[in-house]
């Protein structure tokens, strides 16, 4: 049973994943036994990231690659380089992604723009890099993080809810097109978790209470929460399963 879940000598590019989420993922993947690209934009989180995620693990096990994925060059150039000084890339999770929140009566075009294309288009730009090699070797998993927003709505969050709502269904395109060729592409949709960058929300007492309350669990999902599902979507015990979105939010979304 647990060579199904073993991901070693596998590499894995986890994008946003200085922090956060993408951090946890990262470190879940590398614990599993693959071998982990952390990336971000921001050079000095990030080195900083893999520099203390390296010292948990064997030498050569973590790298780092500073890339904009909303830039199709540079998308391009970094999966080319980790093919090259890495080795194949076999298991992919879009994660990078940003939040603006303003009514939509309010909202910048630029804003919706740019929410759209780091939450949505760089899934597809890194997605089809990635595709490229993986088609040709006939193997590979790409995991989508999409978002309880990807059902639910909330006022505020328009460019956020449209761009997670596509995120599921360039989940079943990149199915559509890619399963044939070997290639498992699922997504997996968070609620509420507590993370540093939803910290604010926690402490907001009346938003807290309402999350709680919504949610069936009864609490904040965890970072940890999110591990066990990824690994086993980017290993070999969920070969079967394709165009997938996995909700992981504590039953949020099948009460009333």
């Amino acid at each position: 049973m647990h060579a199904l879940f073993d991901l070693t000598g596998r590499v894995a590019l986890v994008t946003g994943s200085s922090r956060g989420i993408g951090n946890a993922l990262a470190r879940g993947l590398a614990q599993a036994g693959a071998t982990v690209v952390l990336n971000g934009v921001n050079e000095d989180r990030l080195a900083a990231a893999a520099e203390a995620m390296a010292q948990e693990f064997p030498e050569g096990r973590i790298h780092a690659r500073a890339f904009d994925v909303t830039n199709a060059e540079a998308a391009a150039e970094s999966v080319a380089w980790i093919e090259a000084n890495v080795g194949p890339l076999e298991i992919l999770i879009n994660n990078a992604g940003i939040q603006h929140r303003v009514p939509m009566l309010d909202l910048d075009v630029k804003d919706w723009d740019r929410v759209l294309s780091t939450d949505l288009t760089s899934a597809f730009l890194v997605g089809r890099e990635a595709a490229r090699g993986m088609i040709s070797r006939g193997r590979g998993k790409i995991i989508n993080i999409c978002s309880v927003q990807t059902d639910l709505a909330r006022p505020t969050i328009a460019p956020y809810i449209a761009a997670k709502g596509g995120l599921r269904n360039l989940t079943r395109a990149m199915t559509a097109e890619w399963a044939a060729s070997g290639l498992q592409i699922n997504g997996i949709a968070p609620g509420y978790i507590h993370t540093e960058l939803t910290q604010n929300l926690v402490d907001d007492e009346k938003f807290n209470s309402w999350i709680l309350g919504r949610t069936p669990a009864n609490r904040w999902g965890t970072v940890e929460d999110l591990v066990g599902p990824a690994v086993w979507l980017a290993s070999d015990a969920s070969k079967f399963v394709n165009g997938q979105t996995i909700f992981i939010d504590g039953g949020m979304t099948v009460v009333v």
